[in-house]
């Protein structure tokens, strides 16, 4: 498993496992905690959640999915804005952990910005570290602007990655906050879109080159970058295998032509992309 260097100097797989909709459905939990142990088995043993996912229901399926092999996965998870005071985001933490059945979070995210000042949150965050609850803490949906905002604030170097939306339709980061050599890791949600890439023709050349399915393209072109972590969700053992599958494809400079010609690269600053 191809891996990505967090700034304290950890390795993580560069391809993970989202649970963004997990937990909605209760028909799908055993498929979707089945989904989840399969990927543990092929190495994508970084899984990413979110208090917020299914209320709450995510980080659960979460649990039972790492249940008796806590240590061998790298659990991210995230507090929302409106939990990201002093205090707030240490409750928000003990939640968490109390769904996910474990005593620490690997990477905690602040969800987006909300009214709570960054540098609160940062405090709540460094709390929490030296408590041992969390090991590194990191944001998502912070756009070049934010990262500026944070790296200037006491302990705002100790942030180890950045979750944004980025896949071929939604290239905006490419613009600043990949440009050049950050030492912040980009975590891709919706790698393949929200499942709208799967159906977009503009792929089928580079897919029929390669033998593969459309989402196999598009979750290969993140994983070209060298600081990009991808968290594609896969409900079903069949996306699992897909999912992993991509991480073995290499795209040639021809493959990547097309795809700018059919998804152009920014060209111009650009407000960052979020669902």
């Amino acid at each position: 498993m191809r891996t990505v260097r967090l700034p304290t100097g950890i390795e993580v797989p560069a391809l993970g496992q989202g649970t963004w909709k997990m937990g909605e459905d209760r028909a799908k939990r055993s498929d979707e905690i089945a989904a989840l142990k399969l990927g543990l088995d092929l190495g994508m043993t970084l899984i990413d959640t979110a208090e917020m996912y299914a209320s709450g229901v995510a980080e659960e399926i979460t649990r039972e999915a790492v249940e008796s092999r806590r240590d061998q996965v790298f659990v991210v998870s995230k507090v929302m804005p409106q939990n990201a005071s002093r205090a707030g985001t240490v409750r928000a933490c003990e939640a968490s952990l109390k769904r996910l059945g474990t005593d620490r979070i690997d990477l905690y995210l602040l969800h987006w910005r909300g009214r709570y000042a960054l540098s609160e949150t940062i405090e709540a965050f460094e709390r929490l570290k030296a408590d041992g609850k969390i090991r590194h803490w990191g944001v998502s949906n912070f756009d070049a602007e934010d990262m500026a905002e944070l790296a200037a604030l006491d302990h705002g170097d100790a942030v180890q990655a950045n979750q944004v939306l980025y896949n071929l339709e939604s290239r905006g980061i490419e613009f600043d906050l990949l440009a050049g050599a950050s030492p912040v890791p980009v975590m891709a949600y919706s790698p393949v879109g929200q499942g709208d890439l799967t159906h977009n023709r503009k792929l089928d050349g580079v897919a029929a080159r390669h033998g593969v399915t459309r989402a196999q393209i598009a979750l290969a072109w993140t994983l070209r970058h060298p600081n990009v972590i991808s968290i594609p969700k896969a409900g079903s053992a069949t996306h699992v295998r897909e999912n992993r599958a991509a991480l073995s494809l290499e795209l040639s400079d021809a493959d990547l032509a097309d795809l700018d010609a059919a998804f152009p690269p920014p060209r111009r600053k650009v407000p960052l992309a979020m669902i």
